[in-house]
């Protein structure tokens, strides 16, 4: 079965222990979000052809949303630089309120803000990212 990308949200964890998540902003893409691991050349002199064996997983750095911009989702992120908050991306909502029932990813890192440039006749964009630094971690719901 497949599913749609609408009902994806990105989420900050807020509290300690038992986190209560929220909606941070809407989000208008995502990154790819765990990537294969790297290839590790293994090859000795008497293989006939390379092999290899599975190195760290890289995600490419920095996660990156982009977003509407406005002046107070723009100022709001830019409040939270700086500190190391819980984030998610979820899948699936139920009557309009996320529930991650299509699987959730979650993470820690610092968030940042930056604003896009623009052209004639666009939507007037921002970049939101987060510097992981905790593995990210899969759950289906």
């Amino acid at each position: 079965m497949a599913i749609n990308t609408i009902h994806s949200y990105l989420m900050e964890g807020t509290g300690s222990g038992t986190l209560t998540w929220a909606k941070l902003i809407d989000i208008k893409n995502y990154p790819d979000v765990i990537n294969p691991p790297e290839n590790l050349d293994a090859t000795t002199l008497t293989d006939e052809q390379r092999v290899y064996i599975p190195g760290i997983k890289d995600n490419g750095g920095n996660i990156e949303f982009t977003c509407n911009y406005s002046a107070s989702d723009f100022s709001t992120i830019k409040g939270k630089e700086g500190t190391e908050s819980n984030f998610a991306i979820w899948f699936g909502d139920n009557a309009g309120t996320p529930d991650g029932h299509n699987g959730k990813f979650t993470f820690k890192g610092y968030p940042y803000v930056t604003k896009k440039g623009g052209g004639v006749n666009e939507v007037s964009e921002m970049i939101v990212g987060i510097i992981p630094t905790t593995v990210i971690s899969f759950s289906a719901s």
